[in-house]
């Protein structure tokens, strides 16, 4: 970090990524402050937040646009880069390193390419990384003909205008990501109680193959599972009951008090309608998705193909030990290809899907010094 003359902003150099369907400032880790709380404080202050505009950075007054990068060179042998993902939130001043982000992970491979952490192979360049969150490991791959960076393409993904050079990920071992296993509870379906003005008890699937997720269907709570993003978070007393189950739901899959905590991600769910696999509806967590996030899909196809789960029965699968499943979103479709293990039912073996990024803008984020 250096001063700037005649001024009391100091300067950090950072890439503005979209990755996938979110958006936000990469950098790398020997840019920032070593101590965790003065490194929270630069994130808070790159982003604007806290602020529900963001006006005074670089955070897009969302939760899909209020994200970070952190991008190292790993030292873990037969790892390539090591990942930290930051989510931040527009209107407070926290910054959640726990769960993962597998729309900003399609960002760490190029970002670590135009910054020179790796060498660019001539046709396509393959990186493993470690996302640090959740010890999670992928691979990436994205097209570099001729030993050059290429960003266009034909690969297009439902939430972002136009095409663009596609980017693979395949994902290692996702199952408990935070979470202590796939089913925290032990079981594929849980009733839990929720109380309130109405108190009832909701059939439920607790689950974490890549993102904690609750995961119930739509017609439980009096709506078809099709309205609109709008409709869903003008809809007060849907989610402060959709909120109320997450609350209870926490303790059950080993996250204790979740008040505070972004995930788990909450998402209903309703027979496809557009020739898909499942419609869902998300929430992240407090507000509707519009579209749905990766390792979301990912968890949201394995509950699919899992015997017992709330989405049996409603979900339309091809059968098989390798399936393309279409998890319909507000805004489109996600699909997600499964490798399934022949010798225990339900369990995904390997998850692969395909993403876009780019950079949008390269330069320095300029905070107040005194930070």
């Amino acid at each position: 970090m250096n001063q700037q003359p005649d001024s009391d902003l100091r300067a950090i150099p950072c890439m503005l990524m979209r990755g996938g369907t979110s958006r936000g400032p990469f950098f790398l880790e020997s840019d920032l402050p070593t101590d965790t709380a003065e490194r929270d404080r630069v994130l808070l202050a790159a982003l604007g937040s806290p602020d529900p505009r963001q006006i005074d950075g670089l955070g897009g007054a969302h939760p899909l646009t209020s994200k970070v990068g952190i991008v190292r060179r790993s030292s873990t042998p037969g790892v390539d880069l090591d990942f930290l993902f930051a989510q931040l939130q527009p209107s407070n001043d926290t910054v959640d390193v726990t769960p993962n982000c597998g729309n900003m992970l399609a960002a760490v491979l190029p970002f670590a390419l135009e910054r020179g952490l790796l060498p660019i192979a001539d046709g396509i360049t393959t990186a493993r990384i470690l996302t640090l969150n959740t010890q999670m490991q992928c691979d990436a791959s994205m097209p570099t003909p001729g030993g050059k960076l290429q960003y266009g393409g034909d690969a297009r993904i439902d939430g972002v205008p136009g095409t663009a050079a596609p980017i693979s990920i395949n994902f290692l071992d996702t199952a408990g990501s935070v979470c202590p296993a796939l089913l925290p509870s032990g079981k594929a379906l849980d009733r839990i109680a929720i109380g309130g003005s109405a108190p009832c008890e909701v059939e439920a699937t607790l689950i974490d193959n890549g993102m904690p997720m609750v995961l119930v269907r739509a017609g439980d709570f009096g709506i078809s599972g099709y309205e609109s993003v709008a409709e869903l978070n003008a809809d007060t007393a849907l989610r402060a009951c959709v909120e109320a189950l997450r609350l209870a739901a926490g303790p059950l899959m080993g996250l204790g008090d979740v008040t505070t905590k972004n995930y788990p991600k909450m998402c209903l769910i309703a027979a496809p309608r557009a020739g898909g696999s499942l419609t869902t509806r998300c929430f992240i967590p407090h507000v509707c998705h519009e579209s749905i996030g990766v390792l979301a899909a990912v968890t949201v196809a394995t509950a699919c193909v899992l015997p017992g789960s709330i989405a049996q029965g409603i979900a339309k699968t091809p059968g098989g030990t390798s399936q393309t499943l279409s998890i319909e979103h507000p805004t489109g479709e996600f699909s997600v290809e499964l490798a399934l293990d022949p010798n225990h039912p339900g369990l995904v073996a390997r998850a692969a899907l395909l993403r876009t990024a780019r950079p949008i803008m390269r330069g320095e984020v300029l905070i107040p010094a005194s930070l």
